[in-house]
């Protein structure tokens, strides 16, 4: 019960952070670049499909909201002039793995291939992004970012079986999202260390 209201507490939790990017997003104070968002709706759901395929449980709820989340992101970049859509190589590439993903978790329905693959786009996906807020924190918030921390954590503090399928999302996406964190966080220190 301890495991799940915990869970649940970093889906809301993560909710909430979402809900203020999608907000920013509306107003034009923040700019998603829409690839990233687009192929990270795709590539947690991948991996939702392949933990459910392999019984990982409640811990899989974590999942679906990461691929529910952005989506609502990538829906709200439309109505912001000034989202990035920039189709490249790297974007494609991205994309194409996320469904090569998908197919391959059905063909074999080995569970950890898919996942693999999911991460690996997932990874990919976040360059984009992961390069804007560095170079331009100011076009992003950095609290969603450490709130979608916090719900990868939470659910990774729930894991008693510590197998690929049940660490390998959480464990990944707590990191990406956190180094996210600090790249839009600390523009200052940045910013006075190239004056």
């Amino acid at each position: 019960m301890l495991a799940q209201l915990l869970i649940l507490s970093g889906i809301v939790i993560n909710g909430m952070g979402t809900l203020s990017y999608v907000l920013g997003t509306l107003q034009g104070k923040i700019k998603p670049n829409k690839v990233t968002f687009f192929i990270w709706s795709i590539a947690p759901f991948i991996t939702f499909l392949a933990q459910v395929s392999q019984h990982v449980g409640f811990q899989a709820l974590m999942t679906l909201s990461v691929s529910m989340f952005p989506l609502s992101v990538f829906i709200a970049s439309f109505f912001n002039k000034r989202a990035y859509w920039r189709l490249n190589i790297r974007d494609l590439t991205c994309g194409l793995l996320a469904m090569i993903g998908l197919v391959l978790w059905y063909v074999t329905k080995v569970g950890n291939v898919a996942i693999i693959l999911s991460l690996i786009s997932e990874g990919l996906a976040t360059f984009p992004t992961g390069i804007k807020a560095y170079y331009h924190p100011r076009t992003e918030q950095a609290w969603p970012w450490l709130a979608s921390t916090i719900s990868g954590v939470l659910t990774l503090i729930t894991i008693t079986t510590w197998n690929f399928a049940n660490y390998a999302f959480p464990l990944f996406y707590s990191f990406e999202m956190f180094v996210l964190f600090v790249f839009v966080q600390f523009e200052l220190v940045r910013l006075v260390s190239r004056e």
